[in-house]
């Protein structure tokens, strides 16, 4: 059995009795959870104030007297007023917080007998959402003749019976929702509400969590940002495991997964734990999991499902337990029916699906994270740097309308901040340094950065160099992009999604795959003449 802590306040009545031997007639709440026989406390960490020094002394002797193993561990905690909720709560959201609890080493058990009804009414939410990781416990008298051990239960936290105090959630829920955010206060409603069902999940749930949406969208930063938020709650104990999968390529994706016994193969030294088993009491987020093979799929399912697998070589299974996110830029829909994703993977990663939009769909949001990408440069290098006014409203009139296109989302607006803060030695942006970003932005997203020669050279292969040039220069530089995005792609759908990301979401058809088709067909093209000519 594991070690119980009791936490719970001084009752500054209940405890109080007269100093004689006639005390022990006596029910006291306090020294009573200390004489029960079917339940053992090995530390007992007592809440009291100053003024009520003298009966926390007397009432911790007598419990050294009826249970000499129990530690006991005073914590000072005065109030102002102890009936004005909102100081007896920020004070004890304090304690939880710096407390150093260990759930998967000790049982804690939160006293609500003692202490004003507000300070219990705190310690019942404080535990129901996990700021304090335990069971509530509750203490009585007996009926009968007097007699001082009582009894005492456990509370069964059934919020759906206190209609009445679940407002007082609220709070603590928007603060939790702001913290996944990294504070920033953005203005999207449709990412707010999925941000508000993330917490929700994250802090109530050990399912599998799948976060999908294109590369630079926050999918990394937001499941790291999960994590911290179930380590303050106290659920989970362990370390966050990242790992982009698309970098696990061949026999190597095994080991680096599930690990292997020394020998296992040429250049296997040693053990290797693997990264299932590194996230032990943790969290694993498995980026871009759509790059995994069909075995390492199901190894992968097994190790959710069961908590267990087999390291490569070994022939004993090796246990870990820990949430799984994973993140991908695919439609893992499409791969299913296509054979190359798991039918049976992808329902167990279905249950709590959450799409991040690109930045193009989130533009109101542009300007809260702006100052904080300037925030993120002052912490990072050490110097401030901010942009006038003129500046500022030039830079956002751009990066708010239709001209900027974000390809690379979150991180190329990022990369542009960091490029103007550097270059912007006085410590201030101004419109010079903006309109030269703008014009880099602009290169960049053209294909310019990568040379015109280039995309000319690309287009001559595809159309000939007399076709091309019955082309407007406006669309060959169109043209040239698309052809880039099929090249890149597998598919024609994929092709579609890519290039037509910003504007399906309009359209109540999102047949992204015929729009293009059509588009080709402008120029005399189709897909298999496009794709294959690389």
């Amino acid at each position: 059995m594991k070690p119980t802590t009791v936490i719970g306040f001084l009752g500054s009545t209940l405890d109080a009795a007269k100093f004689g031997p006639e005390r022990w007639n006596k029910w006291r709440p306090t020294v009573s959870i200390c004489m029960q026989e079917d339940l053992r406390v090995d530390r007992f960490i007592l809440i009291h104030g100053s003024y009520h020094q003298r009966l926390a002394d007397f009432v911790m002797q007598d419990i050294r007297d009826v249970s000499p193993e129990t530690e006991i561990v005073p914590h000072l905690m005065d109030f102002d007023d102890a009936w004005d909720f909102e100081e007896v709560y920020g004070k004890l959201h304090d304690f939880a917080r710096e407390f150093p609890f260990d759930p998967d080493a000790q049982d804690h058990l939160i006293h609500i007998t003692t202490g004003t009804h507000v300070a219990q009414i705190c310690l019942f939410l404080l535990t129901e959402a996990r700021f304090l990781p335990g069971k509530l416990l509750q203490t009585q008298p007996r009926g009968g003749k007097p007699q001082p051990i009582g009894s005492w239960d456990s509370i069964d936290l059934d919020l759906s019976r206190y209609d009445s105090i679940a407002s007082r959630f609220a709070e603590t829920s928007a603060e939790s929702a702001s913290f996944l955010k990294s504070g920033i206060e953005t203005r999207n409603a449709a990412f707010n509400r999925m941000i508000e069902e993330v917490e929700q999940v994250a802090v109530r749930s050990r399912a599998p969590i799948l976060l999908m949406g294109p590369t630079g969208a926050g999918k990394s930063q937001l499941a790291r940002k999960v994590y911290e938020l179930k380590k303050l709650r106290h659920q989970v104990g362990g370390p966050f495991v990242e790992v982009n999968c698309a970098t696990l390529k061949g026999d190597s994706a095994m080991s680096a997964l599930f690990g292997h016994r020394k020998g296992a193969f040429t250049g296997a030294v040693q053990d290797r734990p693997g990264l299932l088993r590194s996230a032990d009491k943790g969290v694993l987020f498995l980026d871009e999991i759509g790059e995994l093979g069909l075995d390492e799929q199901a190894m992968v399912l097994r190790a959710i499902e069961e908590g267990r697998f087999l390291p490569v070589g070994s022939d004993k299974e090796v246990a870990s337990d820990f949430q799984l996110i994973a993140g991908t830029n695919r439609n893992l829909m499409d791969m299913v029916a296509q054979g190359t994703f798991r039918d049976d993977l992808f329902a167990r990663l279905n249950l709590w699906t959450f799409t991040l939009p690109g930045l193009a769909q989130r533009r109101e949001d542009i300007a809260p994270n702006l100052e904080y990408e300037l925030e993120r440069y002052a912490e990072r290098e050490g110097n401030r740097v901010s942009f006038n006014k003129e500046a500022r409203e030039l830079y956002l009139s751009f990066a708010e309308g239709p001209a900027a296109l974000w390809q690379g989302n979150f991180r190329d607006l990022a990369a542009s901040v960091t490029r103007m803060a550097t270059l912007s030695t006085s410590g201030r942006i101004d419109r010079p340094a903006v309109e030269l970003e703008i014009t880099r932005l602009g290169d960049l997203w053209s294909g310019k950065a990568a040379g015109s020669t280039a995309s000319r050279a690309t287009l001559e292969e595809v159309l000939g160099k007399e076709r091309l040039n019955e082309i407007d220069p406006f669309d060959r530089v169109q043209l040239a992009f698309v052809i880039e995005t099929c090249r890149a792609s597998r598919t024609l759908s994929e092709a579609g999604r890519t290039l037509f990301e910003n504007s399906r979401l309009t359209r109540k058809s999102t047949n992204d795959a015929d729009r293009l088709r059509k588009y080709l067909a402008r120029f005399g093209l189709d897909w298999e003449q496009v794709s294959a000519m690389h």
